[in-house]
């Protein structure tokens, strides 16, 4: 990673969590951050707490970043960042925190007329299909929280449109019938009911290979009347390596608000 794609990764992450920036030049960045980005770079745990608790007036640290010392000035404070930085690390990690939930708008441009945007619930999943082998399938979802239309493969859809943080102008949103929350609740039985319905040959397989092996296992046992602990322990790994499971996990997801309530 080059320390121009640093300071351009920089800028996009400070610029997409409504930081200010006081500046912002070839080789350096300064920028006075939001509570929450204070609260997840900072450290200050002692200071938001009294904070909190007093309802002092928040003072959100500004911070400098050096992202190329030959161009920024000999005597400028602030924090050197590179790749493998500790602090870029962190910056990806809170990025990845971030990111699993969003709430975007629709660019619908300048028509003069106020524009209905319908909120859309999005959901991006991972089904793991485990036994002694994996299968990972991805899954996009969207639920119209108006209606309760359900759309597949919506990352795509989305990925047509151009997304803004803030609502644009003549537009406006509206009331959601369906609360966020219920919504995931439709989404997660919508797969589970189908995967109920899916063909699960790999698990039968599976528990075939999963039974010859513990009657090996058996058999090397069978003189003892006794069993070892090992016995107990090879016996779990057994089942630790073959036992079927489906596991659906939940890699991002948001509120999106569109223009068209039918996709």
């Amino acid at each position: 990673m080059l320390q121009e794609e640093i300071h351009q990764y920089l800028e996009n992450f400070f610029r997409a969590n409504d930081c200010e920036f006081i500046e912002n030049q070839p080789g350096y960045l300064s920028v006075r951050l939001t509570i929450d980005l204070d609260k997840a770079l900072m450290n200050r745990p002692f200071y938001w707490t009294y904070l909190e608790k007093t309802g002092g007036v928040p003072n959100p640290m500004s911070v400098t970043f050096i992202t190329d010392p030959q161009h920024a000035p000999d005597n400028l404070k602030g924090e050197a960042i590179h790749f493998g930085a500790p602090r870029l690390n962190q910056i990806f990690r809170t990025t990845k925190e971030l990111a699993r939930f969003i709430r975007l708008f629709e660019e619908v441009g300048a028509q003069g007329k106020k524009t209905p945007l319908y909120p859309w619930l999005a959901m991006n999943l991972k089904v793991s299909y485990q036994c002694d082998l994996k299968k990972d399938v991805f899954r996009s979802i969207g639920l119209n929280l108006i209606n309760g239309r359900m759309v597949e493969d919506f990352q795509d859809k989305l990925d047509a449109r151009q997304l803004v943080p803030k609502i644009p102008d003549y537009c406006f949103t509206l009331t959601p019938m369906i609360l966020p929350g219920s919504g995931i609740n439709r989404i997660e039985n919508y797969l589970r009911q189908e995967l109920e319905t899916q063909s699960h040959g790999w698990a039968e397989a599976a528990v075939e290979r999963w039974n010859q092996d513990l009657a090996l296992l058996d058999h090397f046992y069978a003189d003892m009347e006794e069993k070892p602990d090992a016995y107990a322990i090879e016996k779990q790994a057994l089942k630790e390596q073959y036992e079927p499971k489906i596991t659906i996990e939940t890699t991002n997801g948001g509120l999106f608000y569109l223009k068209d309530p039918l996709l």
